[in-house]
C-alpha cells in the first residue's frame, strides 16, 4: 500500500500535464494505481474479516441453524480440499433423485460465505455442490488428510455450543446426506380382519464410529430412543411417542418444495400422517445411471442388432434397446 505523499506527488505531476507513463516510471507506481487516485486517493478502510473466526476475537457464524444444518452435511458427504494461494473449497454430494436437498444445501452455503459463488456441477447421477473460500478450514475444522472414518473426528467447544443449541439442524444434516427414511408396514387382525399399518423408519450409516456418536449423543439429548442395526448403522424404532416431533424435524429426504430459511417454518414442514412423496417414476433422473445415457447403438456400445443378425437369436431384434 503506497503512503499518502506518494499519492499526492503523483496526482500533482499529472495535474502538470506529465503523461501517466512518464509518471509511472519516475515514481515506480503502476498506471493503473495512479488512475484508480485520480478517483479516489484515499486508501480503503479496513473491512470487516470474512470469517467469524478470523477475528481479533474468534466468534461463530451470524446464522448458527445454517451452520449446525451445513456442519451435518459435511461430516456425511462433504469434503475440502486445496485449491492454490490458500483458498479451500467446499464440496458437498448430492444425488440428482432428491432436487430439494440440493437447493437447501446450495442455500446454506450461500448463507455461511455470502460474498463466494455457489457452483453446481453435474456428475453421473450426482452434483457437487461446490463454494470456494480461504476460511473453509476455519469454520470446519475437523479438515484433514486422510478419509474421516480413517481419524479422529470430534466438534470443537463453540461447535458443541451450536450444535446443542439447534441440535434437529444437525440431525437433519446428518440424516438428509448419509441417512435414508423408509415406510415400514405390518398387519394386524382388527374386528376379525387383517389391517394394514404403516410407520416411518429413518436410518443413519456412516463408517466412522466418532461422527456415529455425534449422531447418538445427539439424539441422546433430544430423548430420542435408537438402536444399531448393524456395525456402522443406526435405527430410530417405530412406536416412539417423540415420532410425530421427529417427523417435524427431519422431514422425508425427498425434499421437494420445502420452506425457505428465513421462514417460520425453518425445521421443515410438518408431515404427521403424510406418505413421502417418492415416485421415481416421476423424475428421470432418478432412473438407476446405467439406464441413463446409453448409446442407441446397443448395451455394449456396439453396432444395434438386426434381424437375424449375430446378436438377434431368433432372427428379430429386442423389443428394446436402452
Amino acid at each position: 500500500m503506497y503512503d499518502m505523499g506518494t499519492r499526492k506527488q503523483a496526482l500533482t505531476l499529472v495535474g502538470q500535464g506529465r503523461s501517466l507513463n512518464s509518471v509511472s516510471k519516475e515514481i515506480g507506481v503502476s498506471r493503473a494505481a495512479i488512475r484508480s487516485w485520480q478517483t479516489r486517493i484515499e486508501p480503503l478502510g479496513p473491512t470487516a474479516p470474512g470469517c467469524p473466526r478470523c477475528g481479533d476475537v474468534p466468534g461463530k457464524p451470524d446464522d448458527q441453524v445454517a451452520y449446525s444444518y451445513l456442519l451435518g452435511l459435511y461430516l456425511g458427504d462433504g469434503c475440502i480440499s486445496y485449491l492454490h494461494r490458500g483458498v479451500h473449497f467446499l464440496r458437498i454430494t448430492c444425488a440428482d433423485a432428491w432436487p430439494g436437498l440440493i437447493d437447501s444445501c446450495a442455500e446454506v452455503m450461500q448463507i455461511l460465505r455470502p460474498d463466494n459463488k455457489v457452483f453446481r456441477i453435474q456428475r453421473q447421477g450426482c452434483q457437487y455442490v461446490t463454494c470456494y473460500s480461504k476460511h473453509w478450514p476455519c469454520l470446519f475444522p475437523q479438515h484433514g488428510p486422510g478419509r474421516k472414518h480413517e481419524r479422529t473426528i470430534a466438534l470443537e467447544p463453540w461447535q458443541q455450543e451450536i450444535v446443542d443449541a439447534h441440535p434437529w439442524e444437525f440431525i437433519r444434516g446428518l440424516i438428509h446426506s448419509d441417512g435414508c427414511r423408509i415406510t415400514n408396514w405390518t398387519t394386524r387382525v382388527v374386528g376379525g380382519a387383517p389391517k394394514r399399518y404403516e410407520y416411518p423408519r429413518y436410518f443413519f450409516t456412516n463408517t466412522s464410529t466418532d461422527i456415529i456418536g455425534l449422531f447418538t449423543d445427539t439424539l441422546d439429548r433430544l430423548g430420542v430412543e435408537w438402536k444399531t442395526h448393524r456395525p456402522q448403522g443406526i435405527s430410530r424404532p417405530h412406536g416412539h411417542p417423540r415420532r410425530t416431533q421427529i417427523l417435524t424435524a427431519i422431514g422425508p429426504v425427498t425434499l421437494l418444495p420445502r420452506p425457505r430459511w428465513d421462514s417460520p417454518q425453518i425445521v421443515g414442514r410438518a408431515l404427521t400422517g403424510e406418505k413421502p412423496r417418492c415416485d421415481l417414476r416421476a423424475h428421470d433422473s432418478a432412473q438407476p445411471s446405467r439406464l441413463r445415457g446409453r448409446s442407441s447403438r446397443g448395451r455394449r456400445g456396439g453396432r444395434r442388432p438386426q434381424p437375424g443378425g449375430r446378436f438377434g437369436g431368433r432372427g428379430e431384434a429386442p423389443a428394446r434397446w436402452g
